[in-house]
């Protein structure tokens, strides 16, 4: 069994609109899954410094961020970043341009832990709903790729108020929706934006929304949960 998180970090403010990465870790450690996919991991303007600093994220917790090799300051691409545990294999790892209005895009590791290996991808979709389809159909396409190979996992803010619509209808057609729960707004959950999403060789076991005072008050959004056993 692994457990795998997705998490809107919101740049590290939390919803008292203070910045303060700590909180975060706090979180990360409370959740204690085996790879978490991040959102809006760096900062948006400048040198897109990382919203966590490696030194903190390093000494506080025992995960490590997997090297995109873009900017030598940011965490992720495009505020997308996944962390895994250290004692994870990371086999590559890659970006992605994908269709978009605002600058967007998504990531991709390959990991081999606790003896099995699985194709991870971490997104952040547009706020439009055209262009959100257009993303999730690039998305899928790379994501089926990588199914010939190994099991795959995907995860992120998909930016979707719909139920059952939308690219939900898109992402669904190809891959399992892991039903998590509700995840924003973190002070009073109305809406499932942040979602994980499976290929047809895993079984999700378990799943929910992380949520505890320090989640409430480190982000704006909830962290989501899955506990999957890979075949």
């Amino acid at each position: 069994m692994l457990k795998v998180a997705s998490y809107n970090i919101h740049k590290g403010i939390g919803t008292d609109r203070r910045r303060n990465p700590g909180r975060i870790i706090d979180v990360l450690n409370e959740i204690d899954a085996d790879i978490i996919a991040l959102q809006e991991a760096d900062r948006r303007f400048g040198a897109r410094a990382a919203a966590i600093p490696e030194k903190l994220l390093e000494m506080h917790s025992d995960y490590q961020a997997i090297p995109l090799d873009v900017q030598t300051d940011s965490m992720g691409w495009h505020g997308n970043a996944l962390l895994v545990r250290k004692s994870a294999s990371v086999l590559a790892h890659d970006i992605m341009h994908i269709p978009c209005l605002e600058p967007r895009g998504a990531i991709m590791g390959r990991f081999e832990i606790a003896g099995k290996q699985l194709a991870v991808f971490g997104m952040h979709l547009d706020l439009s709903g055209l262009w959100r389809r257009r993303q999730a159909a690039a998305i899928v396409k790379l994501a089926q790729q990588q199914e010939n190979d190994v099991p795959v996992v995907l995860m992120g803010d998909l930016n979707e108020w719909s139920a059952a619509s939308g690219c939900l209808k898109d992402f669904s057609r190809a891959f399992q929706m892991v039903d998590c729960g509700r995840s924003f707004h973190s002070r009073s959950p109305i809406a499932t934006l942040d979602r994980i999403m499976h290929s047809h060789a895993i079984r999700s076991l378990a799943a929910g929304v992380h949520d505890s005072p320090s989640a409430r008050k480190a982000s704006d959004h909830l962290p989501v949960w899955a506990e999957i056993a890979v075949d």
